[in-house]
């Protein structure tokens, strides 16, 4: 990479991959300098299930990219979800030795540090710690403890986890279309950073990134995330629903979803019939709009039922003042809003990732579709800034590599021996 203040982010999904290329303007907005998208063919619900074809994806995205930007691309930060995504809350402490001395951030460092040593299930391992809170000597609720004094220094984290084997699988892919990993981020924290204003985290809101395979749900209140999960549905099974439903072929239900769906049934006309041609000299079939609605209406129920289950679940439902944020290629389906207001009786409203990007950005990256893509490349650049701050090689990565759950390094070794 040419300048270390070009950052890229590869969004691995069920339906597409997508790269993006950006870069800092001096306003501190993101400026997109390119775009690649090829179809997603070696994933399913947003896992590697063939680490051939998702290689292929890979390069011909960042290819388009490349093309498209003008910049030969290195290394990128990549996205994970998938069903096996946990999170869970846990309390870390750390006694320091001295009460002279200020809390440092080497302190807090430790203490996130030490997070990453928690035993996990077999075959899992961390991908991120976020601190919450923190406490100093029995005081609670401080959001920013360095420069104060004190022996004891506590903090509530919020723990996310995954199966290492997916993670290995993501790496492998990456590796083998020549590309290096900066960052492994949880996606539907990356979506967060670009649809969502720290005003709306401050007030309390649900993010909702409904992409192909899965369903992305994270929560923030009081400028915190205290919730994430990743449901295993998405706008896929629609269009199998679709696909089984008209008994038509799995591209024309994906064009009849994207076209004429709706996801509310009351809201389409009795009379209108859409004409499907038929195969091989078949007479065309026709289908009432109102039965697509129907159908759609019923599959998206579930998964909005499945998202309030989980918002409920947080224990944050009546304190989401900033409601529902909708955003992914579902969002892109009509009255979609209407149904979410309906069966939870929360506000919502469609995510578009313009919240970092400069004024001048193509309208099509402006698109909910891209939501995660731009959400990648805002981390980036966070982790870039944090770097920047601490004096720090861009190279290493945010917090010291010997302990970061040896999960990045058991992967890197695995990686630079096979190099070797």
């Amino acid at each position: 990479m040419d300048a270390p203040e070009i950052i890229v982010g590869l969004d691995i999904g069920t339906t597409k991959i997508a790269c993006l290329v950006g870069r800092k303007t001096e306003h501190g907005k993101i400026e997109i300098l390119g775009v690649g998208k090829a179809p997603s063919l070696g994933v399913t619900r947003g896992v590697v299930s063939n680490i051939e074809k998702t290689v292929q994806s890979i390069r011909t995205a960042v290819e388009e990219a490349e093309a498209k930007s003008g910049i030969e691309i290195n290394v990128v930060n990549v996205g994970i979800a998938g069903q096996h995504i946990k999170s869970l809350q846990h309390r870390g402490m750390i006694t320091r030795d001295t009460i002279e001395e200020e809390i440092s951030q080497k302190d807090v460092d430790a203490l996130i540090e030490d997070m990453y040593k928690l035993v996990m299930m077999p075959g899992e391992e961390i991908i991120h710690v976020l601190p919450q809170e923190y406490i100093v000597d029995r005081q609670p609720g401080i959001k920013d403890p360095i420069g104060m004094s004190g022996v004891q220094l506590e903090a509530n984290f919020h723990i996310i986890t995954g199966q290492m084997a997916a993670a290995k699988n993501i790496f492998k892919c990456v590796h083998k279309a020549g590309l290096e990993v900066a960052e492994l981020i949880l996606e539907p924290l990356a979506s967060s950073s670009a649809v969502i204003s720290d005003e709306e985290k401050e007030a309390g809101i649900a993010l909702v990134d409904i992409g192909g395979g899965t369903t992305d749900i994270a929560i923030f209140h009081d400028g915190i995330i205290r919730h994430t999960a990743v449901i295993p549905f998405g706008g896929n099974v629609i269009t199998e629903d679709i696909k089984e439903g008209c008994t038509i072929m799995h591209k024309q239900a994906e064009l009849l979803k994207t076209k004429f769906g709706a996801a509310l049934a009351q809201a389409a006309q009795d009379n209108e019939i859409v004409c499907i041609p038929g195969l091989r000299g078949r007479d065309p079939k026709e289908i009432s709009v109102k039965n697509l609605a129907n159908i759609i209406s019923a599959r998206m129920s579930e998964i909005i039922e499945h998202i309030y289950y989980e918002i409920k679940n947080s224990g944050f439902e009546k304190k989401l003042i900033g409601g529902i944020v909708v955003t992914g290629g579902g969002s892109q389906l009509k009255h979609i809003n209407q149904l979410i207001e309906f069966t939870t009786g929360m506000d919502s409203r469609i995510g578009y990732p313009n919240e970092h990007l400069s004024s001048n950005t193509n309208i099509n990256i402006t698109s909910p579709l891209y939501a995660t893509g731009v959400g990648l490349v805002a981390k980036g650049f966070e982790q870039f800034e944090l770097l920047k701050a601490r004096n720090e090689t861009i190279s290493t990565r945010m917090h010291s590599q010997k302990n970061r759950g040896s999960f990045f390094e058991k992967i890197k070794t695995f990686f630079d021996e096979k190099v070797d």
